[in-house]
């Protein structure tokens, strides 16, 4: 019996340090910015680069040296970014129209991709939709075609892509939820349903990934939730006029850069802004009544559409 306590002391003993040396470790990369990885001559491959946040990737990735992939269902949109990056740079980017949550037109593509291109090995699951009604105004199609583009063309794009990653052990895979993937928003909920998928699909697959190979896999995942951002989706904003200089719409450039930047130093999980992480971590903390008397303070969000 006292060996055995002795055992559980020990391991508990050994958990605590890990934990100290965790944390620190997680505070100095914080505080003196770990240095960011190259991109140079990377594949990545976008979905959704027709416009907003993945065309602005698809320029700066190009920017950076990368050999750009991009996806979009609007090939001529896709076509119109493609022109854009050819006057910036000296690098091409490779089009394809696809819609993601086609699992046929996903896998056609992806044998096209690695013939014509080779091994994708930067994924960056951003293509999406986000009709805004309140919930019972949403119709069947609505729903479906929300989960249909938003989390099961990122399962889909995923399974396509991760094999070649796996086989050579190498590769990073991005997918962009949003903030209302971390609290629910009136008038977005099945969105805010689809980008809570987001997480947990990123979570799980990357859990999956470390014990399978016995903590030895070297691919690496972020997951990225932007608030608000100026694309055109968010119609009609609701933002307190008392924290308009801190919530305000993102630009799709910024928000771009963040990405990029969260990418190329492995960094886990981000909000834009960075503070939304913590504080609503810490909030959830919190009795329910007091993050409802939260959520009224600031009093943010979106319209429905039919308003």
């Amino acid at each position: 019996m006292i060996p055995k306590i002795m055992h559980i002391l020990a391991n508990t003993l050994q958990l605590f340090l890990l934990i100290l040396y965790y944390i620190y470790e997680d505070i100095y990369y914080k505080l003196f910015k770990v240095g960011k990885k190259s991109v140079l001559g990377e594949i990545v491959l976008i979905t959704g680069t027709g416009h907003g946040i993945g065309k602005e990737l698809a320029i700066q990735y190009a920017q950076l040296g990368a050999t750009v992939v991009g996806l979009d269902v609007n090939q001529e949109l896709n076509e119109k970014t493609a022109q854009e990056i050819m006057e910036l740079t000296t690098y091409p980017m490779y089009t394809y129209q696809c819609d993601v949550s086609n699992r046929e037109q996903v896998f056609e593509v992806t044998k096209k991709v690695k013939q014509e291109v080779g091994d994708v090995t930067i994924l960056i699951n951003n293509a999406g939709i986000m009709p805004c009604y309140s919930f019972l105004n949403y119709t069947n199609n609505q729903i479906r075609r929300l989960f249909d583009i938003n989390i099961i063309g990122y399962i889909w794009i995923t399974q396509a892509f991760l094999p070649s990653m796996i086989k050579k052990n190498r590769g990073h895979i991005v997918a962009i939820s949003s903030i209302t993937g971390l609290v629910g928003t009136p008038n977005l909920v099945p969105y805010s349903a689809t980008k809570y998928a987001v997480k947990g699909f990123m979570e799980t697959l990357k859990e999956e990934l470390r014990i399978s190979s016995k903590g030895k896999s070297l691919i690496k995942f972020s997951t990225i939730f932007p608030y608000m951002v100026d694309t055109g989706l968010c119609k009609k904003p609701k933002i307190n006029k008392m924290f308009s200089s801190i919530l305000t719409l993102n630009s799709p450039k910024d928000v771009a850069t963040q990405i990029i930047n969260a990418q190329r130093q492995n960094i886990i999980e981000l909000s834009i802004p960075s503070f939304w992480l913590f504080g609503i971590a810490i909030a959830r903390l919190l009795p329910y009544k007091a993050q409802e008397s939260i959520k009224d303070f600031f009093d943010t969000g979106i319209y429905p559409e039919d308003s």
